[in-house]
């Protein structure tokens, strides 16, 4: 089986449906988020706040080059697919699928998670969500090998469609 790459805007449920992917399918989770963290030793809002998003998005692409193994399940930052090289590397990696959220769903899942999201903020959540998603949407579904509507799905659900289109 090739390697499975979940993207998706943040509070699509790409690090829960990764986790459970990985258990279900007996492959190994990686989340690009958490191994950055562990990398720099920094929370990715310190990064965003001391570094900037340029220096993020970089080491989002180091850490694409460096992946050479199989059988894993990797779980992207929600602009992953920002730089069209991210776009290229990931396509190489595995099968891509995308974790399609509305705007009304990602809002009730962002809204008490503002803290450590660092491009979010309270008071203009709802049009940020929908600026985000104007800006990447069309990037996740060009990219993307296969898409997963997740309105109104628990995490279960999403990973029994995933399973699913894996065995067609």
């Amino acid at each position: 089986m090739r390697n499975l790459v979940l993207v998706g805007m943040m509070g699509s449920g790409k690090s829960t449906v990764g986790y459970g992917l990985g258990e279900k399918l007996n492959l190994t989770y990686f989340d690009t988020d958490a191994k950055i963290e562990a990398i720099t030793k920094m929370s990715i809002s310190e990064i965003f706040k001391e570094k900037g998003e340029t220096y993020f998005r970089q080491l989002e692409t180091n850490l694409l080059k460096e992946i050479n193994q199989d059988q894993i399940i990797l779980s992207t930052g929600g602009g992953m697919v920002l730089l069209e090289e991210n776009r290229i590397l990931l396509k190489k990696i595995g099968t891509v699928i995308y974790l399609k959220g509305s705007e009304e769903t990602l809002y009730q899942r962002l809204i008490s998670q503002t803290e450590k999201r660092p491009l979010l903020d309270l008071k203009s959540l709802s049009n940020q969500i929908s600026d985000l998603l104007n800006q990447r949407n069309r990037l996740y579904e060009t990219t993307a090998d296969f898409t997963v509507e997740i309105n109104g799905k628990t995490p279960s659900e999403i990973i029994d469609e995933i399973v699913g289109f894996l065995k067609e």
